[in-house]
């Protein structure tokens, strides 16, 4: 169960508040107009942007001030951060050991992650040599081997097409489901939430909203939401 207590997030004159549950296993996604602080809002979870005040809870256990790498949370950015200069299976090894001294067992889990995400084979590759959704696969392999039970998207394929974009919806929901891990995803296109989200928490007006119902929620909007989607 993830929770924001009471969480006050700011940077010069941009401020967020949140305070909500999250249960365990939840698929949510985070949408509200741009600026808003969606992507801001993964930053605190995850540990890369810290709260004024307030703290952040993984199954009660306070993780406000540990670093990124100590959480119990894997991160895929809009860029997949992919490293140029290492192969498919090394940028996926990471996810294992950044210093990327693998044993034979840890060989064998990065097979099983390039396999399960259709790309068994291309483990010697280099990322300029992929396509964008290859690219998004790779990023999710590493995330498969983390085995981190809470998982944070921030558009990772906005800049796919739509029907590879539905494809890696859809595969990413699988492996959550999976792994049992809670979903965070950031996303401007509500029919992302549609796709593969139960419930949405709604960034505007200064606050992060509890999680709703995704279809209650967007067939009736609230004035924020309602204006950021031209209804």
């Amino acid at each position: 169960m993830l929770t924001l207590d009471g969480v006050l997030i700011q940077q010069d004159a941009f401020v967020l508040r949140a305070d909500f549950v999250l249960e365990t296993g939840t698929v949510a996604a985070v949408i509200g107009p741009s600026g808003a602080g969606k992507s801001t809002l993964l930053n605190v979870i995850s540990g890369f942007f810290a709260p004024v005040q307030g703290r952040v809870l993984w199954k009660g256990q306070d993780i406000t001030d540990l670093p990124p790498a100590k959480r119990p949370v894997a991160v895929l950015f809009q860029d997949n951060n992919l490293f140029p200069h290492l192969t498919v299976a090394q940028n996926v090894g990471l996810g294992i050991r950044p210093d990327l001294r693998l044993t034979s067992e840890d060989h064998r889990h990065v097979g099983q992650a390039l396999a399960r995400v259709g790309l068994e084979g291309l483990d010697g590759r280099k990322p300029a040599t992929l396509s964008g959704g290859q690219k998004g696969r790779v990023a999710l392999a590493r995330i498969l081997v983390q085995r981190r039970p809470l998982i944070l998207l921030d558009e990772p394929f906005a800049a796919l097409g739509p029907a590879l974009k539905v494809e890696m919806l859809d595969l990413v929901a699988e492996l959550a489901a999976e792994l049992g891990a809670t979903l965070l995803m950031v996303s401007h296109d509500p029919q992302d939430a549609r796709r593969i989200a139960p419930h949405v928490i709604l960034v505007a007006d200064g606050i992060a909203m509890p999680p709703q119902p995704t279809e209650a929620l967007l067939n009736d909007p609230p004035p924020a939401l309602a204006a950021y989607l031209g209804t």
